[in-house]
């Protein structure tokens, strides 16, 4: 049974806490990190929307890694989780579900970054 998104944390603390400690005492180097996440990730979901399109599953792979891989790293998990699931979609070469895939991750993208734009200053 899967958890109600809105009982769920958008990210880890703990994982944006580590981030945080990349520079102590500094936050400008975390609101960076936030940003370039926050500009890099509308890219990678448009190229899994284009794989899609094209029917191109390296591209979808390749994609929905990129965004599995910066999404864990900010703990966000059903965000992660939801690009893995399209990243083996296009390492089987299999679009059957992808439609809904892409759907529920950018639905989640959306709570994910209203989450992280909430600690940036002036947001």
């Amino acid at each position: 049974m899967e958890i109600p998104t809105q009982l769920t944390p958008a990210f880890d603390p703990a994982a944006l806490a580590a981030l945080r400690d990349l520079n102590p005492g500094d936050d400008s180097f975390f609101q960076d990190l936030v940003q370039i996440f926050l500009d890099d990730s509308p890219q990678r979901i448009a190229e899994i929307e284009q794989s899609l399109v094209k029917g191109d599953a390296r591209q979808l792979m390749l994609a929905a890694h990129s965004l599995k891989g910066s999404s864990a790293n900010f703990g966000a998990e059903r965000l992660r989780a939801l690009s893995e699931q399209l990243e083996l979609l296009g390492r089987q070469d299999s679009f059957g579900d992808a439609p809904a895939q892409l759907r529920a991750l950018k639905d989640e993208f959306t709570r994910v970054r209203a989450a992280l734009e909430a600690l940036l200053p002036g947001k």
